[in-house]
């Protein structure tokens, strides 16, 4: 059992357990000690979106690590896949991203990566854990073996020519007018400059960050604002990013949505026609609908499943040799190029296809026909819903009318106290009963 970390980092409502200065201090110096290998010169680099906590949460930071000794090396507002793949280029001994990726203003998280640019391990954060309710005086550094801390002014720009790198060389996007929706968060500069010096005309929204409006009726959780404006200037494409830009929903130019689903079987057909699979599938989370795993066996592909969670498609990629892998939401994971999910690269695949044929987005991401899925959530204040016997009665019911005709995922949120609960199957006035009556189920119990 983990007591900080979460599915995604360790996250929470700002200054309140555990997204609290202390708590962030605690952290650099556990993370900061357990990374610090060798004699030379540690260091770790620092990546936030546009939260008015980051303001706090950073500092804390920065002191718990000086304190153990590592120098840190501060970028300012950076996508969170910029800060992985910058740990790796700056050959840097841990990287931090301060966000709460999708989630409002008044909550935050941190997300640590190793050196080799990937999240960490369970077993890892259960170290870190240990570390930050110990006794910190063995790990402070002497006086003469503090860490400084500075800023690198020139992260974006870096992040920016290494996007438009993945982005193939022989094409560019000249006519093709884009939407791109950055969600007042940690990509508001970067993503609308990589897709102009990549010829396209550019209509950005979500771009003025002032601490409180991340994520607020915009960005991959709130697509509708992007789709009216694809409508409205009659875009070819719309992009819309989360806080921290590692997720990306997409609209095609009737401002219809496009979901990771669909992106992953395009870049999958398109790879594979490349013949650029590095494997024979790709990796999806339970929550990926069974519309796309028919269109990738029909391919003559597999596609693997894993639990909810970017680090987990992540992992099973790297042990299997998979390439392509990502989630319903949008993580896109191109292991060719990233080490995480990046909502911009993604996007650059897709328009990639685009760039290189006459077929409109409604065409090239409408690849398979969706099962009929019913996804609901419900928030509760204490204790554990599902381990409630009424609870798990209505899902065991549920379970039993859907049979071998549908899936059935009832699972708690692992960045928010919520219950989320998915049914998903051919028969779509079927699946929505057995979801509505396990959602009953759940908010009396949580009321």
């Amino acid at each position: 059992m983990r007591k900080f970390f979460g599915t995604d980092g360790i996250r929470g409502t700002a200054n309140s357990w555990p997204m609290t200065p202390d708590i962030a201090l605690r952290v650099g110096m556990a993370a900061g000690s357990l990374f610090k290998r060798g004699e030379h010169r540690h260091r770790v680099v620092i990546g936030k979106d546009t939260r008015l906590s980051g303001y706090m949460i950073e500092p804390a930071l920065v002191s718990g690590f000086t304190a153990v000794g590592m120098d840190v090396f501060q970028f300012g507002p950076l996508p969170t896949p910029a800060v992985a793949m910058l740990t790796r280029s700056l050959r840097a001994d841990l990287g931090v991203m301060i966000s709460a990726s999708h989630n409002a203003y008044c909550d935050n998280g941190i997300k640590l990566f190793g050196p080799d640019g990937y999240k960490l391990s369970d077993d890892v954060e259960l170290q870190i854990e240990k570390l930050i309710e110990s006794d910190p005086k063995d790990i402070l550094a002497e006086p003469d073996r503090l860490g400084r801390a500075q800023r690198i002014e020139d992260a974006r720009a870096r992040y920016i020519e290494f996007a438009k790198r993945t982005f193939p060389r022989n094409l560019r996007l000249e006519g093709l007018r884009i939407v791109i929706d950055c969600a007042n968060g940690a990509a508001y500069k970067a993503a609308p400059t990589a897709l102009w010096e990549l010829g396209a005309e550019v209509v950005a929204m979500g771009v003025e960050p002032n601490g409180f409006n991340i994520n607020e009726k915009c960005g991959s959780t709130y697509p509708e604002a992007m789709c009216e404006k694809v409508r409205e200037i009659r875009a070819d494409i719309g992009i819309a990013l989360d806080g921290d830009a590692d997720r990306v929903i997409i609209a095609d130019e009737n401002g219809e949505i496009v979901d990771g689903d669909q992106v992953i079987a395009l870049i999958t057909k398109a790879w594979q026609a490349e013949d650029r699979l590095s494997a024979k599938g790709v990796v999806t989370t339970v929550m990926s609908n069974l519309g796309l795993e028919r269109y990738i066996e029909s391919l003559g592909l597999e596609m693997a499943r894993t639990q909810v969670g970017d680090r987990y498609v992540v992992e099973h990629m790297r042990r299997h040799g998979y390439n392509i892998g990502g989630e319903q939401s949008g993580h896109i994971v191109l292991s060719d190029f990233s080490t995480t999910g990046d909502g911009l690269v993604a996007a650059l695949q897709v328009l990639g296809v685009v760039a290189s044929g006459n077929r409109p987005v409604s065409e090239l991401c409408s690849l398979f026909e969706p099962l009929p899925q019913i996804l609901r959530n419900v928030r509760y204040k204490q204790g554990k819903p599902l381990d409630e016997a009424a609870v798990r009665d209505a899902i065991a019911e549920a379970s039993t009318r859907l049979g071998t005709t549908g899936r059935l995922i009832v699972r708690p949120s692992g960045t928010e106290p919520v219950i989320r609960i998915m049914g998903e199957g051919d028969d779509e006035s079927l699946v929505r009963a057995v979801v509505n009556d396990i959602v009953t189920a759940v908010e009396d119990v949580a009321a």
